[in-house]
């Protein structure tokens, strides 16, 4: 496995994914979506994953009311200020080659080999 978290060093379901990993001694990295952001290479591999971008975006966050992505009609638009915005993401976002998670899903990551 290669496991890749992309969290926010302060959310709650970020921590749990790690110890989730850690307790059954499985290597992860983390990246920090904050300070390094996601790749679009990795962000259309992760959106691919998930079932498309809406999964991805954390309707609950200030960022999204800042943004005003709501009131955004061009999916375009809304993947460019996802990209340049990494707090509008869902955390975390857990990526196991061209499979990967939103939010915390221990169920799904057990069924990875």
């Amino acid at each position: 496995m290669n496991i890749q978290i992309f969290g926010k060093a302060k959310c709650f379901d970020t921590k749990k994914a790690e110890r989730y990993f850690k307790e059954r001694k499985i290597k992860f990295q983390f990246v920090d979506i904050l300070k390094y952001g996601i790749s679009k290479g990795e962000y259309q591999s992760v959106k691919n994953a998930v079932g498309g971008m809406d999964q991805l975006i954390d309707v609950k966050s200030k960022e999204y009311e800042n943004q005003h992505i709501k009131y955004l009609a061009d999916k375009s638009d809304i993947e460019e200020r996802l990209l340049d915005n990494p707090a509008l993401f869902v955390t975390p976002i857990v990526r196991n080659g061209k499979k990967a998670t939103v939010g915390y899903q221990p169920e799904v990551w057990s069924t990875w080999d």
